[in-house]
Parts: C-alpha cells; sequence; structure tokens
C-alpha cells in the first residue's frame, strides 16, 4: 500500500497538524510510509523530508485560489505518478493540497483527515468551506481525533455518521517512555508557560499581559519569531522571557523546566497535542475548556470556563502558588492521561482503515 499525502505550507512552518504530519510520515522513525509534499520554504530539508514543490500565489478566496490550485495540481502530476499510489491521505481540508490532490488524482481513493483549522478557517471563509465540503463529499472515511470535532464538522457537511472514524492523534512513543528529568525549583515564583502560536483564536496577548502582571509568577513564552515581535509591538512584554520558536525535543525540555502550561484557546481545539505533550513532561496544564480540549484533557488538567479568562486564570495561579500538593496532583493526572495516546496507537488505526479500503 502506498500513500500520497502533504500540505500547501512551506517547509519549516509552525503548527500541530505540520509537527503530526512529520511525527506519522517523515521522521526517522516514522509508523507509516508515505511520500509528502510541502511548499519550498526556509527550513532544511532532511534526508527523509517533505517533497518540495515551488508553487507560488497562495490565497483564500476567489478566482486566485482556483488559480493557485490548478498550479498546484500540475506541479504535484509532475512530480508524482498517478500509477504509483493506491490511497491519498488528504491533510489539512481548507486550503490548496486537498483540492490539488483531489484534482490530480480524481480516481484515487481518499481518507479526509480533519485538523482544528481547517473547521476554523471553513468558518470565516466561503471558498475554503466549498474546498471541505468537497473533500469530504468524497471521501471512503473521514477521520476526526475528537468528537467534537466530528459534531463541528456536520455544521459544514452532510457527511454521514458512517463514514467518520475517531481515531485520536498521539504524541511520540519515545516521549512516552522517556520523558525529560524535571528540573528542580530554584526560586518561590510560580513558573508558568506559554507554548504556541499567537493567532488570534489563542487569545494569548490579553492572557500574557494579565500574568506578567502577577506577583510571584515567571513567565515564558516559546512562539514564533514574527508573531511575537508582532505581539511585542502592542503589549508590554518586559517582564516575559521570550524562548524563541523550539524544536520538539528543546520544547520538552523547556516542559519539564515550569510549573504550568496556560492553553487559552478561545475556540474548538482539534486534539491539543502541545498539552498532552506537556502532560508527558511531567508539566500541569491550565487551559479553557472549549470543544476538543475538554474532551482531551478532561479533569487531567486545570480547567477555566470560557468567560472571564484573565481572571479566571490569575484566580487558578494564585490557588497552585498556595497549594503546591494541586501541582503534584495534576502532574500524576496529567502523565496518566498523555499515556492513552501513543502516536504508535494513531498510527495502527490509521493503517488499518488505509489497507481496508484500498482492499
Amino acid at each position: 500500500m502506498t500513500i500520497l499525502t502533504g500540505v500547501d505550507l512551506p517547509l519549516g512552518s509552525p503548527g500541530g497538524s505540520v509537527e503530526l504530519l512529520w511525527d506519522l510520515y517523515l521522521r526517522d522513525d516514522a509508523p507509516l510510509e508515505a511520500d509528502v509534499f510541502m511548499l519550498a520554504g526556509a527550513g532544511t530539508p532532511s534526508p527523509r523530508g517533505p517533497v518540495l514543490l515551488d508553487v507560488t500565489g497562495k490565497q483564500l478566496q476567489g478566482d486566485g485560489f482556483w488559480a493557485y490550485v490548478k498550479d498546484l495540481a500540475l506541479a504535484i502530476e509532475r512530480r508524482f505518478p498517478s500509477s504509483a499510489y493506491d490511497l491519498l491521505h488528504l491533510q489539512h481540508l481548507t486550503f490548496g493540497a486537498t483540492p490539488a490532490l483531489l484534482r490530480a488524482f480524481p480516481d484515487h481513493p481518499h481518507v479526509a483527515l480533519v485538523h482544528g483549522t481547517d473547521l476554523i478557517f471553513a468558518a470565516d471563509h466561503p471558498t475554503q468551506a466549498e474546498v471541505l465540503r468537497e473533500a469530504v463529499a468524497g471521501a471512503r472515511a473521514v477521520v476526526v481525533p475528537t468528537a467534537a470535532m466530528a459534531a463541528r464538522l456536520r455544521d459544514f457537511t452532510e457527511v454521514g455518521l458512517d463514514r467518520v472514524v475517531h481515531i485520536p492523534w498521539g504524541i511520540p512513543d519515545r516521549l512516552l517512555a522517556d520523558p525529560p528529568p524535571r528540573g528542580e525549583r530554584t526560586t518561590g515564583d510560580l513558573r508558568v508557560l506559554y507554548a504556541g502560536r499567537l493567532t488570534a483564536e489563542k487569545a494569548a496577548a490579553p492572557l500574557l499581559q494579565a500574568l506578567a502582571d502577577i506577583d510571584g509568577v515567571a513567565l515564558s513564552v516559546a512562539a514564533p519569531t514574527r508573531e511575537y515581535a508582532a505581539l511585542a509591538a502592542g503589549v508590554d512584554l518586559s517582564h516575559v522571557r521570550y524562548l524563541g520558536w523550539l524544536r520538539r525535543p528543546d520544547l520538552w525540555r523547556r516542559f519539564a523546566e515550569h510549573d504550568v502550561l496556560v492553553v487559552p484557546s478561545t475556540r474548538l481545539e482539534a486534539f491539543g497535542l502541545v498539552a498532552v505533550e506537556a502532560q508527558a513532561c511531567g508539566l500541569p496544564v491550565l487551559y479553557r475548556a472549549v470543544p476538543g480540549l475538554a474532551e482531551v484533557l478532561g479533569d487531567s488538567a486545570i480547567a477555566v470556563e470560557a468567560g472571564d479568562l484573565e481572571h479566571g486564570v490569575a484566580e487558578a495561579v494564585a490557588r497552585l502558588r498556595g497549594d503546591p500538593g494541586r501541582l503534584d496532583h495534576f502532574r500524576a493526572a496529567g502523565l496518566a492521561n498523555a499515556a492513552r495516546f501513543p502516536l504508535s496507537g494513531t498510527a495502527a488505526r490509521l493503517r488499518a482503515l488505509s489497507a481496508e479500503l484500498v482492499r
């Protein structure tokens, strides 16, 4: 069984869906065999890295989007012979890679993997909602990591429950087996970490400002450089320690150096890979109880209701500072929760589903 998959993002792009792509198909120990493409970018290709397609003009709406899709489909056809593949794995059911693959290989069966950004962009951009419906309509199976994603998907499409398959995303088995050793606290400050993109749906700006003003909190941020610079231009982050945008092993080590991770997402999260990886490193998680995250984390983490986030987080942080036993409790609960989501389990279920569809 030979799989073709890819995303129309430049090599080196941040995001959980890109990390999952590398974990499943591209790393030296990746559990699934596939040919993978991305767009040419600033990153450095690795020997097992994706094929880089030099296609420009990416946009989200209207005639320009469809012209870009046509160019991308032609590039895919030139690089990947149709007869070489049994199955397509569609990632990002919005944007350009999915409609380009469907035009390049119209007769190939495909599995559609739904990511959180797909549903966010389908809600905000009519053209992307159209792409989402096209991808789902022809898919032999539609994979969702949470029930919340399935429910939201049905707001945009008429997909039947018989084609929806629930396969939770997973984190690397090597992390579960050998997490980094936890560092000792050297001050009385509560070491709080934000790790992720600084997009609007993450609601990072007001939260970071509020946390930076709390006495006894040492706040660190790991985020893409450009996004952090843009945020710093409008928000006082002088009391924040900026860690840069870290490679996964480096981020895991940083997890082990902090006391709590904050995840303030304002909208549906597909799964919450960063939060589960933090739990695997013994780092308790404080999160806004949005769909997806609430399902994956539940009471293994500290939930804050979606209303007054800054006030709720400030109260939760104050409780953690005054009761170290709560940190110990959520550290143990988080470790147990993370153990439910090995990447090997995700890969095994995707492999079995794929094999069934090409019989």
